[in-house]
């Protein structure tokens, strides 16, 4: 039997090879970036549905 072979885990961020105390990460900094975009709300999944600050006042009442 061979050793299966272990795919090396990539930064989300820059692509770069993933260090151990930062994973998934690569360094402190692409672990900063990600943190930032979440905080930024810049990561969405996008939906259908309408938001209530678009609501006709009509409908409410």
């Amino acid at each position: 039997m061979s050793d299966p072979v272990l795919k090396k885990a990539r930064c989300p961020i820059c692509k770069g090879e993933s260090a151990v105390e930062y994973k998934p990460f690569c360094s402190r900094r692409c672990a900063d970036v990600d943190l930032n975009r979440w905080l930024s709300e810049s990561y969405r999944i996008p939906t259908s549905e309408r938001s209530v600050d678009s609501a006709d006042d009509d409908e409410i009442l």
